[in-house]
């Protein structure tokens, strides 16, 4: 079985401390930089699940690159250099305590609160009589917190500004820069024969600047949908065909575990890991339009260590 990163406990060159996330570790360097190493790690349903995806790093982090590059243009970045394909270099910012979320269609948990009988998402009114994954008028914004512990949670532009958890003249920069970024996004996925459904974005704030930071129009943070065949699928009430990682869920479900108490993660055999990896990459060619370029697998930690080393030495 080809090597998978799972684990990194790297000690670079005026590294203050190390956050590992579920998928992201990340390193502090300085309070100037941060170094984001994207492992092979898959979750689902708030779980690690037990083995890890080669080259699913990869694809994330050159996903997340091709992408804050194209809308670099809108608004600046954290992003300073890719010294290798898993890892990003950026600049260090204080993260706003909310996720920008915006929806082009109803669907997801936005589709799950509509059914249940909701007309109000986040303090954004919703119209009468929508099906699942139909497009709205325009898209909407359904900010939730950023939980440090468990699950995020809806909150309303109001409530955000009422609790000072962002204030008004920058809550409403990050409003804008969300829907110009999503509509970029938006087209670019057109031309790669997708929908960009819905996605998330995070906001960092170094020296009184705004910054996007993070990863964006990835498939772990983003929902693509196929535009072929949307109209059709949509007038007979059938689910919509994605590209996401919403295969894995289903897999999982299939196999009776949902991250629920006392359930087991079934047993991931090389076969089943393997078609994961080819499905990431495929997301890949689909979503960027390019070749995929598999890297040397053979040295994995070595190889990372030392281009983000030789990156950093050359500050």
């Amino acid at each position: 079985m080809k090597k998978a990163l799972t684990r990194t406990d790297f000690n670079f060159p005026g590294q203050k401390s190390v956050y590992h996330g579920k998928v992201r570790d990340v390193y502090n360097i300085n309070n100037e930089y941060l170094v984001m190493v994207v492992s092979d790690r898959i979750s689902a349903f708030d779980v690690v699940l037990p083995k890890g995806i080669p080259y699913k790093g990869q694809v994330l982090n050159q996903i997340a690159a091709k992408f804050l590059d194209a809308t670099s243009d809108i608004v600046p970045n954290w992003k300073v250099a890719t010294p290798d394909p898993n890892v990003t270099v950026g600049l260090h910012c204080d993260p706003f305590k909310v996720e920008m979320v915006i929806r082009g269609y109803l669907t997801g948990h936005a589709w799950r609160e509509y059914r249940s009988g909701k007309r109000t998402l986040c303090g954004v009114q919703l119209p009468d009589g929508m099906v699942e994954n139909q497009k709205f008028p325009e898209p909407i914004i359904t900010p939730t917190t950023k939980a440090s512990e468990g699950h995020d949670e809806d909150i309303s532009k109001e409530e955000i500004i009422e609790q000072g958890i962002v204030g008004k003249e920058d809550y409403e920069t990050l409003e804008k820069y969300t829907r110009e970024v999503f509509r970029r996004g938006t087209v670019i996925a057109a031309e790669m024969g997708l929908i960009l459904v819905d996605t998330k974005y995070e906001f960092g704030k170094k020296d009184g600047t705004i910054y996007l930071i993070d990863e964006i129009h990835t498939p772990d943070s983003s929902r693509y949908f196929y535009a072929e065949g949307y109209e059709e699928r949509l007038a007979k009430g059938e689910g919509q065909k994605q590209l996401s990682k919403e295969f894995v869920r289903q897999w999982l479900i299939e196999n009776g575990f949902q991250g629920k108490e006392g359930q087991v993660v079934p047993e991931m055999t090389e076969e089943f890991v393997t078609s994961i990896s080819e499905r990431y990459i495929e997301l890949f060619e689909n979503i960027t339009g390019d070749k995929f370029e598999k890297s040397d697998l053979s040295n994995l930690q070595e190889r990372i260590e030392l281009n983000v080393t030789n990156f950093l030495k050359n500050q």
